[in-house]
């Protein structure tokens, strides 16, 4: 391995592999390492990604990538009445993940980045307190130092380093989806991904159903965090292994399928970080935590934002900077864009939380699939208004997202 770069950056999943392509075609000097033996194993993943964000990049995902193409999605209410979602902003896939990583970090490779597998970024290098490397093991065994004048944070809800790098990269329970997911089979299906909803179902989250080729299907639950631990009276908080369980057995396509694989994790659905650059340093990402808050969603967004913070970074190499004043540029690019729709969907999650399941089978007969659609683009005044002219007491609860 060589011993100076213009940028390193630590994970080599899709943020850190966009940022890596984005930058090494701009004339950078790119090191992707990843802690993992083989990019994008394990799988801990639901695989699923909108065509938008691939399109808007000029990209055309090979076959390999692909399991199921999607056509939109069919939401379950906690009394089986459902609502179809299919228009043209929800095409996309449930890909095959570990070659959707492997492809990416290809796409980095071929304009001239070097990835490094079995690699852990151990420590940062600082001189006269400024960030000016990392210390790395490779194979879990030799140790070495890299230079570069930028560090960048693609690390996932790990984020160690970037916290090292003094951002707060904590977790509240709060703030975290604990999940756990299948892999089954046989499930036939319509390419509509499947998401239930209901406090008795998944208390504060949602069970997913995203459809595979050869009939097979990633059948996940994601449940707040901070419902997992006991209560202050010592009564155990709910298990989502447990919830999943219930959901096979009373599911009918379901309950007799096999097993192929099962996992169990938490992600991120809370607000980002509150700065996402400092002197020599960007954090890009899941690392940074952005997380789509209401499905927990995070492989769009960090391609997306992957591109902001490259291009900032290749300004940055350009004026030979990398100070914080040069980099914000990605920061406010995000927090102009993104992350104003990240806000809405975080007051959104807030607002579902609290209504009890005879709320959302009322608010589920009431809508259709254009106030849907208005309620995922951030538009909620239309579809509240209907709800609350049947139900006016949900008021306080839904009026915050009056004028929204």
């Amino acid at each position: 391995m060589k011993t100076n770069y213009d940028a390193i950056v630590i994970g080599g999943g899709p943020a850190g592999s966009t940022f890596a392509r984005i930058a090494a075609a701009g004339g950078m000097e790119v090191l992707v390492i990843d802690k993992r033996k083989e990019i994008g194993v394990p799988v801990r993943c639901g695989e699923g990604l909108g065509a938008r964000e691939v399109i808007a990049q000029g990209l055309e995902l090979p076959k390999r990538c692909i399991s199921t193409e999607i056509y939109g999605a069919k939401v379950v209410a906690p009394n089986g009445k459902s609502i179809i979602w299919k228009d043209k902003t929800t095409t996309g896939w449930v890909l095959e993940r570990k070659m959707f990583d492997k492809w990416l970090c290809e796409l980095a490779i071929d304009k001239g980045a070097e990835v490094r597998t079995y690699t852990r970024a151990t420590e940062l290098i600082k001189k006269d307190g400024k960030i000016v490397g990392l210390k790395v093991v490779q194979w879990g065994e030799r140790e070495q130092e890299i230079y570069a004048p930028l560090i960048v944070s693609a690390e996932g809800m790990e984020a160690r380093i970037a916290k090292a790098a003094g951002f707060d990269t904590t977790h509240r329970l709060y703030d975290v989806d604990t999940c756990y997911q299948y892999e089954m089979k046989p499930y036939e299906h319509e390419n509509l991904i499947e998401l239930y909803f209901g406090n008795k179902i998944a208390p504060r989250g949602y069970v997913w159903i995203f459809p595979k080729a050869d009939k097979r299907a990633n059948v996940g639950i994601g449940i707040g965090g901070n419902l997992t631990n006991s209560d202050k009276n010592g009564i155990p908080g709910a298990n989502p292994k447990v919830l999943m369980d219930e959901f096979i057995a009373n599911n009918p396509t379901l309950k007799d399928a096999s097993t192929l694989v099962d996992f169990g994790g938490v992600i991120s659905v809370g607000a980002p970080l509150n700065e996402f650059v400092k002197d020599n340093f960007m954090v890009i990402g899941t690392a940074a935590k952005q997380v789509d808050p209401i499905h927990g969603g995070g492989i769009a967004l960090a391609m997306e934002t992957a591109v902001m913070a490259a291009d900032a970074a290749l300004k940055a190499h350009k004026k030979k900077d990398f100070n914080k004043a040069t980099l914000l540029e990605y920061e406010t690019k995000w927090k102009q864009t993104l992350g104003k729709k990240m806000e809405k969907r975080l007051m959104l999650r807030k607002v579902m939380e609290k209504l009890n399941d005879d709320d959302l089978n009322y608010i589920f007969g009431a809508i259709t699939q254009k106030d849907l659609n208005e309620v995922m683009e951030g538009k909620f005044a239309g579809p509240v208004a209907k709800v609350l002219a049947g139900r006016p007491e949900l008021l306080k609860i839904l009026g915050v997202l009056i004028g929204k």
